[in-house]
């Protein structure tokens, strides 16, 4: 079975990547992020989900959760909004996790 790209984040953030096959989801609220994410992800189509940094934060636990498994990868990015550095803070610590120092930001 094919897996796809799912991003979800605020209608602005989405907008244009369905035209580079992306699955776009709006979820305009922090809210209901968690839930957001528990329903794109339990429908095993997807490989990798984007969330914008804003979202991502909010729906931390069930990020968590979903950390546990292989597939989905679930990947902070910049919104509209603006870049909260949560994506670069996470590459960064894989990045020392996996070769036992920072080499990409100092």
């Amino acid at each position: 079975m094919v897996k796809n790209i799912a991003l979800i984040g605020d209608s602005e953030s989405v907008k244009g990547f369905s035209a580079v096959g992306i699955d776009a989801v709006v979820c305009e609220d922090t809210e209901s992020a968690a839930v957001m994410l528990k329903t794109v992800a339990d429908k095993d189509r997807y490989a990798v989900i984007y969330m914008t940094e804003e979202l991502f934060e909010a729906a931390k636990k069930e990020v968590g959760k979903l950390s546990e498994q292989t597939i989905p990868a679930v990947i902070p990015i910049p919104g509209a909004r603006g870049n909260t550095g949560i994506g670069a803070k996470r590459l960064s610590a894989f990045v020392e996790q996996a070769v036992g120092s920072d080499i990409l930001f100092k």
